[in-house]
């Protein structure tokens, strides 16, 4: 089988002869597991933010890279890109409705990830997470399906 290089990450799930095709896991992991794809949705959840924005945010990661990302996250409906003004226009991207949802998720990965990250370094203090602003917790009130109330079976927007 060959892989086109070019084609957007996850098109494959939509040949429904891919044996992966029906797989619910695989499809969020297509759609959020990028190697920035969850921080990038941290950030955005927090306030929108212009591209320089973001890749100042996120210095180690590169122009390329966030592109890719950003591209991919809005082809998948959960990042709105707005224009405003002509040409060229200062870019800022945001949450979609639909990309909202996944924010109980984005939740669970961040505090799993502190937990993670305390069990592998011992109980000390954790600091890289300032760095990149990513260590706080997303809402001071529990997030819709988030500890305590299921998601499960719920159809999404």
């Amino acid at each position: 089988m060959s892989i086109d290089k070019k084609a957007r990450p996850g098109a494959y799930l939509l040949a429904s002869s891919h044996p992966l095709a029906d797989c619910p896991l695989h499809a969020a992991f297509v759609a959020v597991g990028g190697k920035w794809k969850l921080t990038i949705l941290y950030w955005l959840a927090r306030e929108p933010h212009h591209f320089s924005g973001l890749l100042r945010r996120a210095a180690p990661i590169s122009h390329k890279v966030l592109t890719e990302q950003l591209r991919e996250l809005e082809a998948d409906g959960l990042v709105e890109r707005l224009v405003a003004g002509r040409v060229p226009a200062p870019v800022q991207y945001r949450l979609s409705g639909y990309g909202e949802t996944v924010l109980p998720l984005v939740e669970e990965a961040r505090v799993w990830g502190l937990a993670h990250l305390q069990r592998m370094r011992g109980s000390g203090p954790v600091s890289s997470a300032a760095a990149l602003g990513c260590g706080e917790a997303l809402s001071a009130t529990p997030i819709p399906g988030s500890r305590g109330e299921s998601t499960r079976n719920q159809i999404l927007p």
